[in-house]
């Protein structure tokens, strides 16, 4: 059975169509991917980073980009090569022990990503309309039926939807960037990597939450999946084609992820580092703060606006990414609005505890160490994904390149090996 069977080939390519007409055809994918690079988890790490260190952390954002496009571009690929998402790839090649403990990881993962949604919806509900935050989240569980809604009105109108809440969200900072007056030296000079970035315990933990939240673990299994929507021929000729369209989507949606993710970051440098507000790590004191500091009424609002569509947005590619991962690894088929709610309490239920005891201070760490944990599950996806496509047997002549397998063994050995680090600082500071 192909992945996501009710909207696989669904989406018209013309085939003696000109480049940008196959282009249109091909776009949507990557913007859905790209939304799991700007989600509300982002957020929190970018705001920590800014505040605290200013532009140093520029430079993880930029590398970690550079990883997401590599390493999407595998998944995709896999996905056209094979006919397999990167979850029935798994499936296939492994036992059914292995696959098991795979698919309980990426279910972590998925789980660690919605909390950061359930949150960060929340949080803008009560910024915009004074929602108490424990109401908040209980009200986000209602969008389990606006997704299935739209799920039902075929995949297009999912893909235009994201990109206008992207819309929405690349404007509002924009306009936050322009009134913030950041400094165009300090921004050059921060997307170059410095050593401390790696030898400060504190600025390596926000580090790899940027990189946790920048390299999602189960976007690699969404856009393996997501890319089949597309109606090209089933031949080396026509996966060709797809695979070139689909790496150009994907890139450039991507790097306007990129833009996203780096304003966040330059917004809170710009605003809050070199302040009494250093400590500003919590988007509930960032709100509160941008206007007064800015002296522009617009910044906060705007602000919890882009907050709640990007709360909005990972909604619906958490809803798909969850389906594709219990479908490609269990072969199990639960109706969708069954399968939302399940990953929903499992978010709504940590999220509402620590809002009712600590209030928004508790739920923001809690979305920092979300993007943590969501940076632990990476190796499990990464490692899978690049023996996949390094195997000529499963890819045939779209195997990858010596030179891809170096760059993609190197991305893998660079997240393993920040991972460990962490977990060493982490149990040196549990132990004392």
């Amino acid at each position: 059975m192909p992945s996501l069977p009710e909207v696989f080939s669904s989406v018209h390519v013309p085939a003696d169509a000109r480049f940008l007409r196959k282009l249109l055809a091909f776009a949507g994918p990557g913007l859905m991917v790209a939304v799991g690079y700007m989600d509300p988890g982002n957020w929190a790490t970018d705001l920590a980073g800014g505040a605290r260190f200013g532009y140093t952390l520029l430079a993880v954002i930029l590398v970690s980009n550079f990883m997401a496009i590599l390493l999407q571009h595998l998944s995709l690929k896999l996905g056209i090569a094979t006919g397999r998402d990167l979850a029935q790839a798994c499936r296939d090649h492994f036992s059914r022990p292995v696959a098991i403990s795979l698919w309980i990881i990426c279910e972590l993962a998925i789980a660690a990503c919605d909390l950061a949604e359930v949150i960060g919806s929340a949080i803008a509900l009560n910024l915009l309309f004074k929602i108490p935050l424990v109401v908040g989240i209980l009200i986000t569980a209602a969008d389990v039926m606006i997704v299935l809604l739209l799920q039902n009105k075929g995949f297009r109108i999912l893909e235009c939807i994201v990109a206008s809440l992207i819309v929405i969200i690349g404007g509002c900072f924009a306009y936050e960037l322009v009134i913030s007056h950041p400094s165009a030296g300090l921004i050059v000079a921060g997307l170059v990597p410095r050593p401390e970035i790696i030898t400060d315990p504190g600025m390596l933990y926000i580090a790899i939450g940027i990189l946790g939240a920048t390299v999602m673990p189960h976007n690699l299994y969404l856009h393996s999946s997501i890319v089949q929507t597309r109606a090209f021929e089933r031949n080396d000729k026509g996966r060709a084609m797809a695979i070139r369209y689909a790496t150009i989507d994907s890139t450039g949606a991507l790097l306007c992820a990129f833009f996203i993710n780096a304003a966040i970051l330059i917004l809170s440098a710009a605003v809050f580092h070199g302040t009494a507000h250093e400590n500003v790590a919590d988007i509930n004191d960032a709100y509160q703060l941008l206007t007064p500091l800015l002296g522009a009424p617009l910044a906060g609002v705007l602000f919890a606006v882009a907050l709640l569509a990007s709360g909005q947005n990972s909604t619906l590619t958490g809803t798909l990414a969850g389906q594709i991962v219990m479908e490609g690894f269990l072969e199990i088929r639960l109706r969708p609005w069954m399968r939302r709610l399940m990953t929903r309490l499992v978010a709504i239920v940590p999220a509402v505890i620590v809002a009712a005891l600590y209030g928004a201070k508790g739920a923001g760490d809690l979305l920092i160490l979300s993007q943590v944990i969501l940076s632990l599950q990476l190796s499990f996806a990464i490692v899978p994904l690049v023996v996949f496509t390094s195997d000529a047997k499963k890819m045939g002549r779209f195997v990858n390149a010596p030179w891809l397998n170096v760059a993609a063994w190197t991305v893998t050995a660079v997240i393993v090996s920040l991972n460990f680090y962490l977990l060493l600082q982490t149990l040196k500071s549990w132990l004392g």
